[in-house]
């Protein structure tokens, strides 16, 4: 990408077990297993248990995202012999990304305002999918997220009647934003921080009172929602403005097929995020792995990665580091992690959070290793030395 790859993270297995077996520093998390990890974090929510589901939660039946995690399951590693979840939010996340050395990538759904996030984020690497405010805070990357501009059909937060945005938290990007500020015609709110646990029901109750503060912010949400979940559908023309706009690398997040990576190539963008959005916007859809396999065998795409000029990214499905290998191998330069890291959050703020990260990077080394390879770069855009396709 234009302004090169991000740091090395910040740990390594020894390194990580070593605070764990000679400082009896135990996980707070427990033991990394994201099974483990996902249980416990719906443990300590169970007071605001609605928080857990809009995280856990899937479009539809759930369809999409067992396709996600199955679809890597089918895949082995052939082994060789040679020599709205805590009350930190976003700024623990960012700020736990910083410590182990990992790009964060800020949604637009955040209840933390940009710049709050990047004072968090230090010096760490960090990308997002806004652009004046963004880069005057030290965002690098621009990732635009296509498949968002409606929300998915939500069972879980449907049958609760959860909606965090109605409540006023995950809109202070917006509430943070001099121009969206002055277009709904109420002063900024630079530094909010939403009251947490969320209790929706107490604020129904405030709205349906009157209460002055209360309907401000309610009329804050619907503005905010008309800005991200517009229900307007852009075009690859569209893209024409963001790449006159915005001078670092921009990233598509969401693209699932060849076609629409050679889109993304045509419109001179600098990479792409393969992804379903973890199974969240479409039940029944392809599932992300398979997408990925398909784009990193074209060799159009094969080429730019090479060349340097496209860089490809997965997203959906990546729970622990064979994962990460597994999507090393298919050709992905890099993978997301989205419910693990939300779940260690939830648990123990920033402490579960870099927990999480420090796992699943120790896995993925220790992995490689037992594997019979000395680096990422050696497995890369190698699957046929490196997997195997079980039968099914």
């Amino acid at each position: 990408m234009a302004d090169g790859n991000p740091p090395a993270p910040k740990t390594t297995w020894s390194s990580f077990l070593s605070q764990i077996y000679l400082t009896d520093r135990r996980p707070v998390d427990g033991s990394y297993d994201y099974r483990a990890v996902e249980e416990k974090a719906r443990e300590v929510t169970k007071d605001y248990h609605a928080a857990f589901l809009y995280t856990y939660g899937t479009a539809g039946s759930g369809n999409t995202n067992r396709s996600n995690l199955e679809a890597l399951q089918q895949w082995r590693i052939i082994p060789r012999v040679q020599g709205i979840l805590h009350k930190d939010g976003e700024l623990a996340t960012a700020s736990a990304a910083s410590s182990v050395g990992v790009p964060y990538i800020l949604s637009t759904s955040s209840s933390r305002s940009i710049e709050a996030v990047a004072k968090a984020n230090g010096d760490g690497h960090r990308w997002y999918n806004y652009t004046g405010r963004a880069k005057a805070a030290g965002f690098t990357t621009l990732v635009v997220t296509l498949d968002t501009t409606v929300v998915g059909w939500w069972p879980a937060d449907l049958n609760t009647a959860y909606l965090l945005f109605a409540a006023g938290v995950g809109i202070q990007v917006g509430t943070s934003d001099p121009v969206f500020m002055k277009r709904i015609g109420a002063p900024v709110r630079p530094d909010e921080r939403p009251a947490f646990p969320l209790d929706q029901e107490a604020f129904r109750v405030r709205l349906a009172g009157g209460d002055k503060q209360t309907v401000a912010t309610f009329k804050l949400v619907t503005g905010w929602l008309d800005e991200i979940d517009s229900g307007l559908f852009h075009t690859w023309e569209d893209l024409k403005f963001l790449r006159a706009n915005w001078d670092g690398p921009i990233v598509l997040k969401g693209i699932q097929t060849v076609d629409d990576a050679h889109a993304a190539m045509d419109a001179r963008m600098d990479g792409i995020v393969v992804s379903n959005h973890g199974g969240r916007q479409v039940d029944g859809a392809i599932s992300s792995f398979s997408s990925l396999e398909k784009i990193t065998a074209s060799s159009r795409v094969l080429r730019a990665q090479k060349k340097g000029t496209f860089t490809v990214l997965f997203d959906s499905g990546i729970r622990q580091g064979s994962d990460v290998i597994k999507a090393i191998a298919m050709g992905a330069q890099g993978v997301f992690i989205g419910r693990p890291f939300m779940y260690g959050l939830a648990i123990a703020g920033e402490q579960g959070v870099e927990e999480v990260l420090r796992s699943i990077l120790a896995e993925t080394e220790i992995t490689l290793g037992l594997s019979g390879h000395k680096s990422i770069e050696e497995i890369w855009a190698k699957r046929g030395a490196i997997l195997e396709k079980a039968d099914t």
